[in-house]
């Protein structure tokens, strides 16, 4: 059942399959069309440094360059930072950096930021930051190997090298958060903000 409101569907400024795979679970009726924004400019000049910061920044980014080339139309956009030891994590280039990332989060607590943000004909509607604390378990050489093995090129699919809603669950000991917010999308805030806004049946 579609719950979407509006005559011309969401746009989802993201290619992300898990995304849109939430928001047609979710019963919202739309279609994607990726930003196209330097996602590393943006961090450089926008001088902001905490891992929330700049997930809620590069959704509005986002959003808004979608916006701007669809007149009239709701533009969500969504972003992922991972946090660990002060240190930002981005998506890992190769399987080597794949491992890296493995072995800086092995046995420690790290932090996910996951950004949204509405805007429309250019305006930001609305925005929020979820976080989530994941523990990694302590992996050996061998573990990273066998894993990096099983997953082949989705490991550098995702900042820290793995994928939660597939065999990355295995890395992991404990999870404190939302299950939408690990995933990269806040649906429930969203979800509460389309309500107030008539923008669905439910």
């Amino acid at each position: 059942m579609a719950v979407w409101r509006e005559p011309k569907p969401l746009i989802l400024a993201s290619q992300s399959r898990v995304r849109q795979a939430l928001l047609a679970n979710a019963g919202l009726s739309f279609e994607t069309i990726p930003a196209a924004i330097d996602e590393r400019a943006v961090e450089r000049s926008c001088g902001l440094t905490t891992g929330a910061e700049i997930a809620v920044r590069l959704a509005c980014e986002k959003a808004r360059d979608v916006s701007l080339r669809s007149p009239g139309r709701y533009v969500l956009g969504a972003d992922q930072t991972l946090e660990c030891n002060g240190c930002l994590f981005n998506k890992p280039a190769g399987r080597a950096g794949a491992a890296a990332h493995l072995r800086a989060l092995s046995g420690r607590t790290h932090t996910l930021h996951a950004g949204v943000a509405v805007v429309r004909d250019g305006r930001l509607l609305f925005e929020d930051v979820s976080v989530a604390r994941m523990t990694m378990r302590e992996l050996s050489e061998g573990t990273i190997e066998a894993y990096l093995n099983a997953v082949g090129d989705a490991a550098m699919a995702s900042v820290g090298a793995y994928q939660l809603e597939n065999l990355g669950i295995h890395l992991f000991s404990r999870i404190e958060g939302d299950h939408f917010t690990i995933l990269g999308l806040p649906l429930l805030p969203l979800l509460a903000f389309l309500r107030d806004q008539g923008l669905l049946l439910l």
